[in-house]
Formats: C-alpha cells, structure tokens, sequence
C-alpha cells in the first residue's frame, strides 16, 4: 500500500503506511552516481555523500548531527550507487518530523566547508584501501571494470585515490548543485504515519529546483567479442574469483528468467554450483551467482574464494555447469524451488519500514513505475523451462566471457585456454 505525489517544485514523494510497526523510515534518494561523472571528477558523488554529514548552518558540526540523531536512537546512513544515492533515517514514528527536517537541512544547507572536504579526503582514501585490502569485498569492482572497462559503470563509485587527493571544492560544489535538487529527488516515507506526513514533507523540501534532469550519463553498449581477463596481484593465501558475462537491464522482461537462472545456478546452498564446486569437489569456501541490473545493461556473476592451487580446476568445473545449464536447461523441481525461494526472500524482505521505503524508492527512481510483490511473483510464476533454457544461451557464451581474479598470479596466458562454454 503507497501513494505517489508529485508537488510543485517536482519532487515527487511515496507515502507507505504500515499500521503493525511503531517505526518510520524516511530515506531520500537523488539520481546520481558516478556513472554520472567524467573520468577528471570519477568519485566526486560518492565524496558529496559523505560532504552531507559535515555540518550546516544549524547543525555546524559532524557531531551535533550525531548528537542528535543518537539521543532518539535513531538508525541513519548514507550510500552512493553507480546511478543513485541515497539518505535515511529510521526512527521512532513520532519523530519523523525531525528526521525530515534533518535530511532537508544536511542535503540543502551543507556549508561544504574547505577544511572539512580536506579533512574527509583522507578518510576517504582510507576507505577505498580498505575494500582494496579485502579482496572479497572488492571482488564485484575488478568484475565490472573487466565486464565495462573505460565505460563510467567500469569506474571504481569511490573513484581513484589520486582524484580524490586534489578535486577542488569548487568542482565539488558544482556538481551538488547541479544533481541535488528536488526535481531529481525522491522522498519516500514508509511506516507508522499519519495524515500530516505529506504536510511536512511540503514543508522541508519546498526548495525551488532548477535545470532539467534525465538520464544524464552515457549509454553502455555492448561491444565485446572474446573473452576478457583481469587480474589484480595480490601475495594471499585464498584466491577471489568472478566470472560471468554481460547481461540484461531491469527493464527487460527476460529479467525474471534470469533471476530464477541465477538462483538455480548459485543463489543458495542447495543450488547446482554449491552442491557441486564446494560439497561434492570441494574446491572452494564460498560461491555464488547473482544478477545485476542496471536502467541499460546488467550482468550474470558468478564469484567464489578458492583455493589458490586449485583455481584452474574450479574454474574448469564452474565453466562444466554453465555448459550443462545451456545444453540441458533446468528441471521442473529446480524452477518451482527457485520460484519459491524468492517468494520467501521478497516477504522477508518487506518486513520492515526500511526495507519497504528501499523497495520503492529505488524502482520509483530509476524505472518511473513500482512493481508490487504480488505482481513481481505473477511475472516470476509465468516463467517456463524453455524460458531458462533460451536465456542461458542468450547469456553464457564464450566471446561475452569475463574473468576476473585477484591473487598471486602474473600472467593471464595461463588462464585463456580455460575460458570457453
């Protein structure tokens, strides 16, 4: 149950009352990520989230924001995407004034001072060595810098260090001012809410936008026509792989068999690449397939932590169950288990007020419509063995192959002979 409004200055604004939590989540999203950006400012939507928490006219601190968030023990954060970031706070439902009026004051009244941008390059540069040091978690980055490239979806959301380092506060500035404006944003309010919510909603985000906004980035194109490798040295005693293909937008309706695809293969621990690689072989830790989408191209990954001695045969293995999924499709049991997992996964997933606000933010957003859970599970209901079938085929072939590994390796001639399907 929502509603969608519209007002004046283009804002448009989703109101989601849940009668069974004493909890409200407000979460704003605008559309802009760092496939928005040019290759010189590459990290810069990901600099301005953080830039939010530094303080504003009323709230001059770091501190007095957490201060007085934390004194309602509220849950708050921020996240930067490759096409939209996004703010919430999550608190108690009579407190949800304050929390609207705390976001439109961080995201309209930062001051973006020069000492405290200065200061946060640091801390920034800090957190991409973080994710560079931790192989599995910056795993999914290596892949789609193989998968796109020199393509701003291939740029790293946090940018280059050396970026970072020198940006100008003016550059900066620019580009806040010319993404965050209520006519490229979106406020959801999800959770125990009243009548007044839209009133107030009104009331703190009445600021005047200024310019037109669309899809403001460059269009991925699919171009690729061999198999690629990257690799990224690294001295560890566990090798990190992803290996997958190029794939299908949210917006494409072949998505659903996809999904169901990626769970079938490697969503679970009952699913074809877990019981096979890890159980019955043994030859990794952790795997596991997943589909991502974006408004213009997606991808199929499959990632994994492997025994470093053992990669060649694991990735023989994984490439084995690929062939036999196109070859072959899937069984019957195999789509009504994998239809009634994400049955389960989507009811759990909308549990809570912050789940719900994400859940319809992020499709009111980026594809202009709201797909209900009970219209998401009719499309996943609808889809066929032959669907599979003709979608594992579409997807998994040997001249749209992406490999991506991060260990002690050094040459990518050792790993090209294994890279057919």
């Amino acid at each position: 149950m929502y509603k969608l409004y519209k007002i004046k200055n283009g804002l448009r604004v989703l109101l989601a009352p849940m009668t069974e939590t004493k909890a409200v989540t407000v979460l704003v999203l605008s559309k802009v990520g760092s496939r928005y950006e040019t290759k010189d400012i590459n990290g810069v939507s990901h600099f301005v989230e953080h830039l939010m928490f530094k303080g504003t006219k009323k709230r001059p601190t770091t501190l007095r924001i957490s201060k007085e968030l934390d004194s309602i023990g509220a849950e708050y954060n921020a996240f930067t995407s490759k096409d939209h970031t996004g703010y919430y706070i999550k608190a108690r439902a009579d407190k949800k004034e304050l929390a609207l009026e705390m976001l439109s004051d961080m995201l309209f009244n930062s001051k973006f001072e020069a000492k405290e941008i200065d200061r946060e390059r640091g801390v920034i540069v800090e957190e991409i060595n973080m994710y560079e040091d931790n192989p599995m978690m910056y795993m999914e980055d290596l892949f789609e810098q193989t998968v796109f490239g020199n393509h701003p979806l291939g740029w790293n959301i946090a940018g280059p260090k050396e970026i970072i380092r020198k940006v100008s506060r003016e550059k900066i500035h620019n580009y806040y001012k010319k993404y965050y404006q209520p006519a490229n944003m979106l406020v959801v309010v999800a959770g125990r809410i009243d009548n007044s919510t839209l009133s107030l909603v009104k009331k703190y985000f009445n600021k005047k936008s200024v310019g037109k906004f669309g899809n403001n980035y460059k269009k991925a194109v699919a171009s690729q026509n061999k198999p690629q490798i990257k690799i990224m040295k690294k001295q560890t005693e566990q090798a990190q792989m992803a290996l997958g293909f190029p794939a299908y937008s949210f917006m494409n309706e072949k998505i659903y068999a996809l999904y169901l695809l990626s769970v079938i293969l490697g969503g679970n621990m009952s699913s074809r690449l877990f019981t096979s690689i890890r159980e019955r072989k043994g030859l990794c830790y952790f795997i596991r397939a997943a589909a991502n989408t974006y408004q213009d191209t997606g991808t199929l990954m499959i990632q994994a932590g492997l025994d470093k001695s053992r990669l060649h045969s694991a990735i023989s293995e994984i490439l084995k169950e690929l062939k036999k999924l196109k070859d072959y499709g899937v069984t019957k049991q195999e789509l009504r288990k994998a239809k009634d997992y994400l049955g389960g996964k989507l009811t759990l997933k909308l549990e809570t007020s912050d789940d719900v606000a994400s859940w319809l933010a992020k499709q009111e957003l980026l594809e202009n419509r709201i797909i209900s859970p009970a219209k998401l599970m009719e499309k996943l209901e609808k889809v066929t063995l032959p669907d599979i079938k003709k979608v594992a085929n579409d997807i998994i072939k040997t001249n749209k192959l992406n490999l991506s590994l991060i260990g002690p390796f050094d040459k990518m001639a050792e790993f090209k002979h294994l890279l057919k399907v």
